[in-house]
């Protein structure tokens, strides 16, 4: 009887336990699940990670067609005490610290009123564009009759949002906006507009622009851009290519491994709520913004790094820097990607504290196929010998490099 008892009492305590188990999942569960709702509920952060870019992708979507947005974009505050003379160039100093270099997207969330960024380059940005329209026309820019409607949303977009951001350059009128600083004069709402409106977005801004658009066979595909200020790559030899072969046959590194699939996820699902930001940098031994002459003729079909002259002195070497950004239109739906180069001598940009040692460190984690793409064997000998150099200088000053972290943060 004592076993039986015992059993009885053992085959209780089981049966509790198994129950208080349960429930006690189920405690857990639930709390984990309000966490995850806690969690979505709240502002997204900055992440460079695809999975925060996108929305779900909608079920019932047909590639190559687009159900217009209601999404407009908030009216910007002006830029504080912006001034055409004295509002200087951001600072990016957009490269890390080696021994690895790292492939990705690197794209980064923004704010609505930060997506065009003027400074005091616009005078010469502005004339080297309009130049290029005069020489090379339709070389430089173009628009599909597919995307018209796409260019012609850009142009209202950029006409809302310049006089806002920008009130002592643009000032906006009946048809459109004036350049108080040009004297131009852009109507927006005549038919036939006077020019492509991919041109007239072209004048106004900094930035090169390019419009990618799904087609029925799922792709997104650059069907008008003004690209004025390339420095290595023509419009003409990618204009109308699905963006996988735009990267590809620019032997992009490791395009094919590491960024093919992100990108196409991402641009499939990009919100029109979203603003989206990257930067990248090269070096240029010339000092030409429009095009690198150093790597030849722009209508040389054949012009590459291997016809530079090699080891050019250090006052030819030139940081290029771009920061670009990526949003989707609201009516058409096409994804305008805005491309806005910082060009700077390398002298100037290694004088600051901890560049030259960061860039040094950055060039060298290149590996071989980043390097051939950049053209490092034309000018890492040289570039590198400076760059040590300053470094050098500035820690025989003081330069601590534990603050370094504290002072400059990617992208600066």
């Amino acid at each position: 009887m004592a076993i039986l008892s015992l059993i009885e009492q053992c085959r209780s305590n089981f049966y509790v336990a198994f129950f208080a188990g349960i429930a006690l999942s189920l405690v857990i569960i639930r709390f984990l699940s309000d966490a995850h709702k806690v969690r979505q509920s709240r502002n997204p952060s900055v992440s460079t990670t695809v999975e925060s870019a996108v929305a779900t992708k909608k079920k019932d979507h047909v590639p190559g067609q687009w159900t217009p947005s209601t999404f407009q974009l908030p009216k910007p505050a002006p830029f504080p005490d912006w001034n055409i003379e004295t509002t200087k160039p951001l600072p990016y100093r957009a490269f890390r610290h080696g021994p690895i270099y790292h492939t990705t997207m690197g794209l980064r969330t923004a704010q609505s009123d930060d997506w065009i960024q003027l400074d005091n380059h616009y005078p010469r940005y502005h004339a080297d564009k309009a130049r290029r329209l005069v020489e090379r026309g339709s070389k430089c820019c173009h628009t599909a009759p597919e995307a018209w409607p796409a260019a012609v949303e850009l142009l209202e977009e950029l006409t809302a949002y310049l006089p806002a951001r920008y009130p002592t350059l643009f000032r906006r009128t009946a048809v459109g906006l004036d350049n108080i600083w040009s004297g131009e004069s852009f109507n927006i709402v005549e038919r036939p507009l006077k020019e492509d409106p991919i041109v007239m977005c072209g004048r106004l801004v900094q930035d090169d622009l390019a419009l990618m658009i799904e087609r029925p066979d799922g792709q997104y595909h650059f069907l008008s851009g003004a690209i004025l200020l390339p420095g290595f790559w023509r419009l003409e030899d990618k204009i109308g290519m699905p963006l996988s072969e735009i990267h590809t046959s620019g032997n992009v590194p490791q395009y094919k491994e590491k960024l093919e699939l992100g990108m196409s996820s991402f641009f499939k699902r990009l919100k029109c709520e979203d603003l989206y930001v990257r930067n990248n940098y090269f070096i240029q031994v010339d000092d030409d913004l429009a095009w690198s002459w150093s790597i030849g003729s722009e209508d040389d079909e054949n012009h590459s790094w291997d016809t530079a002259v090699e080891n050019r002195a250090i006052e030819h070497h030139m940081f290029r820097s771009e920061r670009q950004s990526l949003r989707r239109l609201p009516k058409t739906g096409a994804v305008v990607f805005t491309i806005r180069t910082y060009f700077h001598p390398v002298m100037e940009i290694a004088s600051e504290d901890y560049v030259a040692g960061r860039l040094a460190s950055a060039v060298r984690s290149w590996g071989d196929d980043v390097a051939r793409y950049k053209g490092a064997p034309k000018y890492k000998d040289v570039l590198l010998e400076y760059l040590d150099a300053e470094h050098q200088k500035q820690l025989d000053r003081g330069l601590d490099l534990e603050k370094e972290e504290d002072v400059r943060k990617y992208p600066w």
